[in-house]
């Protein structure tokens, strides 16, 4: 028989067997850290530091545009009348198209204006007669009247028929004036250049009989107003930027005006401000400004509404943040910037207006800030003073998001049936 192994034998087989167990535990969890990986490089929990994308800031010079309604309204509005009375015997033009001042639009039934201009000359004619007449008595009277060979009241009464047949002369000759211009009024002729409206008539009615009949409307739109409205408080606001030196007036002098459309494009030729309106509107607290745009090709048809964008002034030092960088409440509009050690800071912002989708922030952000754009969410989470890693920020290209969604739903499917296959 085999004697038992004695107890100290035993202990030291045991330690021997632990300590081979405890290497291959060691061995088994990757006891020796790879490069890079340690607890050094670790956030909070273990985990590696949370990616932000941010934006390098540096301030210049940015035009402040301000967006608001406004309505076309023609620079010129004629209403073209009847002032005479008559029937219509043509029109001689094409409703809606370009007329110039002076084109003959209507022709009114001359006849009757004729006939009284031939009346009125007869009645010139018949007053020159009776002052002839009356010339030649005076003449014959004088020497007469100088030897006392005729009583003063013939004498009188001769100087007298010859002014009465003067008087009657520029009588006549008013009446032959009023009566040219009355058979000039039935060539009805456009005061402005400009486009026709609608006809208010057509041939063979009768206008002018009492009012003045209304034939039809020339606007004339090249160029155009574009009238609109601003706040007081924003005009005031304005102003004392300006006496401050905070902003300087819009390059050029007069402010620069864009249209914006109904379907979003915007107008191609830029126009101009004319004027602000002196009086603040008390129902509405609203001052009115008129701007003026070319119009050449007629695509701006008066009564139109559009936005307007109005660039009114010049920020010397001001930074275009993305709006999803920026977080507005009634506190205040505030940002998230980066130290030098990475560590995310809130920071007070002053923003005036709105550019392409970015605001423009004229105090609170100096050169080199790092501004984050994206990862907001994240941090939320972290701990206060907790560093993050910062990657550059581009824009993404507009269709670039749909196009990614579009892929993703495309791939799920996919992705759906490897996992069935794994499992």
């Amino acid at each position: 028989m085999f004697s038992s192994p004695s107890l100290p034998s035993r202990l030291a087989r045991l330690g021997a067997l632990l300590t081979l167990g405890a290497a291959a535990l060691l061995s088994g969890c990757g006891g020796a850290e790879k490069p890079g990986h340690g607890p050094a490089a670790q956030g909070p929990g273990g985990k590696p530091p949370p990616t932000v994308g941010v934006l390098t800031v540096q301030p210049g010079p940015v035009t402040l545009v301000n967006e608001l309604p406004g309505r076309l309204e023609a620079t010129r509005v004629a209403q073209v009348r009847a002032r005479v009375a008559g029937i219509v015997l043509k029109r001689r033009f094409a409703e809606g198209s370009l007329v110039q001042a002076g084109q003959v639009l209507f022709e009114i039934d001359p006849a009757p204006y004729t006939a009284a201009l031939a009346s009125a000359e007869a009645t010139l004619a018949r007053a020159a007669a009776n002052a002839m007449q009356a010339d030649a008595l005076v003449e014959r009277y004088r020497p007469l009247a100088a030897a006392q060979a005729i009583s003063q009241q013939e004498w009188t009464a001769a100087q007298a028929a010859q002014k009465q047949a003067a008087a009657d002369i520029a009588a006549a000759r008013a009446a032959v004036q009023s009566a040219r211009i009355n058979l000039g009024y039935t060539r009805v002729t456009a005061p402005i250049a400009g486009r026709t409206g609608r006809a208010q008539v057509t041939e063979g009615a009768l206008v002018g009989q009492g009012d003045a009949t209304p034939l039809v409307t020339i606007q004339q739109t090249d160029p155009i107003y574009v009238n609109f409205t601003q706040s007081a408080a924003e005009v005031m606001k304005l102003r004392r930027a300006f006496d401050a030196g905070q902003l300087q007036p819009a390059p050029g002098g007069a402010a620069r005006v864009a249209l914006v459309l109904e379907d979003g494009s915007v107008y191609a030729k830029p126009g101009r401000l004319l004027f602000s309106d002196l009086t603040v509107d008390p129902a509405t607290g609203q001052i009115g400004l008129r701007a003026e745009v070319p119009n050449p090709k007629g695509e701006l048809p008066p009564g139109l509404y559009v936005r307007v964008r109005i660039e009114q002034a010049l920020a010397p030092n001001a930074v275009l943040v993305p709006q999803q960088a920026v977080t507005r409440s009634a506190q205040g509009d505030t940002a998230v910037v980066l130290d030098a050690q990475g560590v995310p800071q809130p920071r007070r912002l002053r923003i005036d207006g709105q550019r392409e989708g970015r605001w423009i922030v004229v105090d609170g952000l100096a050169a080199g800030d790092r501004v984050v754009v994206e990862g907001l969410q994240k941090l939320a989470m972290l701990p206060p003073g907790t560093p993050v890693k910062a990657v550059p920020w581009a824009p993404q290209a507009p269709g670039a998001a749909a196009a990614a969604a579009s892929g993703a739903s495309a791939a799920s499917p996919a992705a759906s049936a490897a996992v069935g296959k794994t499992h």
